[in-house]
């Protein structure tokens, strides 16, 4: 009988204050083997710090039941153990920009005492895997947004880890290149590398994590899988009316069947029944509505709320 996969990460009730602030509170949660698991949430809501914890850049709160394993490491004992088995992609860009592409990666393989001929090896096969090879002896400076992602990743990449660290790793992309970073981080789960993801897009977190933990002010609202926590928690089809005046009409129809919620400039009407809302939509002009599907944002605006965390 086969035995159940250690868990590459196990946190169990996480504390992270500063001074009044609790930006991290009784957080636990478990991440599978060869799995992507994604923190979700507004700014402030203490994804970045929780992220931090697991590579020992901040030290947890010292409270009755906490406890954090990576990689089978204690943070705060075995940093260093950890970062020889993790690669870390920042939010920010960190490259070199005087150097090129090449010099950038021969730096860091470096820092991983790998012999030389190994070495470019390496770097040869990850900026194929990436889809820069044409670009080895380009500077920092002349390479686009998406290119240095890339190449931050690969630079991640590099000691081979078991674990991939990414901070908001596609933000400010086009849709070409972000749809290319989630086929290779697809690729890399395949290979065996467990994957953790902040990102504020959505519709990313639903294509490559299998499982998602929605934040807010330090705590954990939902975790799960995207599909099978649409499936518990939300309806399955929303008619956007941006016509306010227009939505008044539906006030009181069928209300057995829709649950309404005001958005700002828009009402939103949820159903399980396409059919009642396709009903609804024909009674307005083009241009006054949209019928789609329910999606991972729709969920995460109902559990966070729409108003923005003062904490920016």
């Amino acid at each position: 009988m086969d035995q159940p996969a250690v868990a590459t990460i196990s946190a169990q009730k996480i504390h992270k204050s500063y001074g009044a602030l609790a930006a991290v509170d009784s957080l636990s949660f478990t991440v599978k083997p060869s799995t992507c698991f994604a923190f979700l949430g507004p700014n402030g809501a203490g994804k970045t710090t929780m992220m931090k914890i697991l590579y020992g850049k901040a030290k947890r709160d010292k409270k009755a039941g906490t406890a954090l394993s990576v990689l089978g490491f204690d943070p705060e004992k075995h940093e260093l153990e950890i970062k020889s088995r993790t690669g870390v992609v920042p939010q920010e860009d960190n490259l070199d920009v005087e150097l090129d592409v090449l010099a950038n990666l021969k730096i860091y393989a470096r820092f991983y005492h790998i012999p030389g001929k190994e070495a470019r090896k390496r770097i040869d096969g990850l900026l194929e895997f990436m889809e820069l090879s044409d670009k080895k002896r380009s500077r920092i400076r002349d390479l686009s947004g998406g290119m240095k992602r890339r190449l931050l990743i690969a630079r991640a990449l590099l000691g081979n880890p078991e674990l991939l660290i990414l901070d908001e790793p596609t933000t400010g992309l086009d849709p070409q290149v972000r749809q290319l970073i989630w086929d290779k981080l697809r690729q890399l789960k395949s290979q065996g590398v467990t994957i953790l993801l902040t990102t504020h897009y959505m519709d990313e977190a639903f294509q490559i994590a299998d499982n998602v933990m929605i934040m807010d002010q330090g705590k954990k609202l939902l975790e799960g899988n995207p599909r099978e926590l649409l499936g518990k928690h939300m309806e399955t089809w929303v008619l956007e009316v941006t016509d306010k005046a227009a939505a008044k009409s539906f006030d009181h129809a069928g209300k057995k069947k829709i649950r309404r919620e005001d958005a700002g400039e828009r009402v939103l009407f949820y159903s399980n029944d396409p059919g009642v809302l396709s009903k609804m939509a024909a009674r307005l002009a083009a241009g006054q509505y949209h019928l789609r599907p329910v999606n991972l944002e729709d969920l995460f605006l109902r559990v966070t709320g729409r108003k923005l965390n003062e904490i920016q």
